[in-house]
C-alpha cells in the first residue's frame, strides 16, 4: 500500500533542528528499506521547495530535488482537481489547513492511499493515518 509524503515530513529531513527531524529521519529510512511506493504531488514539491530556499537555502533544494524527488511518484495537479481543492478548502473553513493539503487529501482519495508521512495534525483530522505514528 502506498504513502502519501507531505511537506511537513519533507521539511523536516532536511532541518536538522526541526523537532521532527530525528522521528522523520527514521520513519524515511524505514520507507526507502521497504516495498511501498512513496506518492507526493507537484503542490508538495513546490511548497517544499520555497520552505527549504526562505529558511535553509538553495543547497537544501538541490538536495530535494536530486537526492528525494528521485524517490517519489509525483501526482501533477490538473485544472479540476485545484478547483476541487480549492471547494475543499472553502468548505472546510479553517485556518490550519491549506490549499495544498486539501489537494493531498484529494489525490489519497483518489488513490486509495490510507496513510500519509506527515508531521502536521491536518492528516489525522481529515482521517488518514500518519507516519509517524503519535
Amino acid at each position: 500500500m502506498s504513502v502519501f509524503v507531505d511537506t511537513s515530513a519533507l521539511y523536516a529531513l532536511f532541518d536538522r533542528d526541526d523537532r521532527g527531524h530525528l522521528p522523520a529521519a527514521t520513519v524515511w529510512s524505514e520507507l526507502l528499506t521497504g516495498e511501498r511506493p512513496l506518492i507526493t504531488s507537484n503542490y508538495v514539491l513546490l511548497e517544499t521547495s520555497a520552505l527549504l530556499q526562505r529558511r535553509l537555502g538553495l543547497a537544501a533544494v538541490h538536495d530535494l530535488d536530486d537526492h528525494v524527488a528521485p524517490l517519489l511518484s509525483v501526482w501533477w495537479i490538473t485544472e479540476p482537481v485545484h478547483r476541487r481543492a480549492v471547494t475543499r478548502l472553502r468548505r472546510t473553513d479553517r485556518r490550519e489547513v491549506s490549499l495544498v493539503d486539501c489537494s493531498s487529501f484529494l489525490i489519497m482519495e483518489a488513490a486509495a492511499i490510507r496513510e500519509a508521512f506527515a508531521l502536521d495534525d491536518d492528516f489525522a483530522a481529515a482521517g488518514f493515518g500518519v507516519l509517524p505514528v503519535r
